[in-house]
């Protein structure tokens, strides 16, 4: 069974979601240099007291998430499943007004709503009135499960990590996957760690830029 909006259960606490979302943009400001073209992207100085998070396909879709001190509220906008701004008040139906500013506002509101679940004030998590129809939010939300295998098993493919010598795609989830699975724990950044990722890495002042906006704790000396 995969995380979406009808399994909410299998979502991850507010804090390991958090560490999570943190681990995957790390890794895809390794893999990708350019900010327009990743995929998951973290900002950590959002606004006072609040980090955010975006998932962006390049094909109009949003996952907007916002994490507040103990509380978390994910916006999804799935151009698929999108059923107008009328359904909104349905998805939206029993959220916190601590989520409101954030829902309604900008850039949120522009953007629309497919799906929507935040935590309460006992961090479990819930959603308004999903109805039967499809919503997208399974494609999005599995990368949360966790498992850092998830994670490689897209990037592999995504990026086309790889080389000429290294043809068999299994060697190559083989190389990465300890680092990988060292991020996601929050172990500390080394150059070290980064070149195991990627041989030919070099931008490492923007690296470090990167690093401070996602608040992940790194060495590089």
């Amino acid at each position: 069974m995969m995380i979406a909006t009808k399994n909410v259960a299998l979502m991850p606490s507010k804090t390991n979601l958090q560490r999570i979302c943190k681990a995957i943009s790390l890794l895809d400001a390794i893999f990708y240099p350019e900010w327009d073209g990743r995929y998951y992207s973290y900002n950590s100085k959002w606004f006072e007291n609040e980090e955010f998070f975006e998932i962006r396909n390049g094909c109009g879709d949003h996952i907007m998430i916002l994490f507040i001190k103990d509380n978390c509220v994910i916006n999804g906008f799935v151009n698929e499943f999108y059923y107008g701004d009328k359904t909104k008040e349905n998805l939206t139906k029993g959220m916190p007004e601590i989520y409101n500013e954030f829902i309604f506002g900008e850039p949120v509101s522009s953007m629309g709503t497919s799906f929507c679940l935040w935590t309460n004030g006992e961090g479990v998590w819930q959603t308004g009135k999903i109805g039967a129809n499809e919503d997208g939010s399974e494609e999005f939300l599995n990368i949360f499960d966790g498992n850092p295998q998830t994670y490689i098993d897209w990037a592999v493919d995504y990026f086309e990590i790889g080389s000429e010598n290294e043809e068999d795609e299994g060697l190559v989830k083989t190389r990465i996957n300890k680092t990988v699975s060292e991020i996601y724990e929050g172990k500390k950044l080394t150059k070290e760690m980064v070149l195991l990722l990627d041989k030919n890495f070099d931008d490492w002042k923007r690296l470090e830029e990167d690093l401070m906006d996602i608040a992940y704790n790194y060495d590089f000396k």
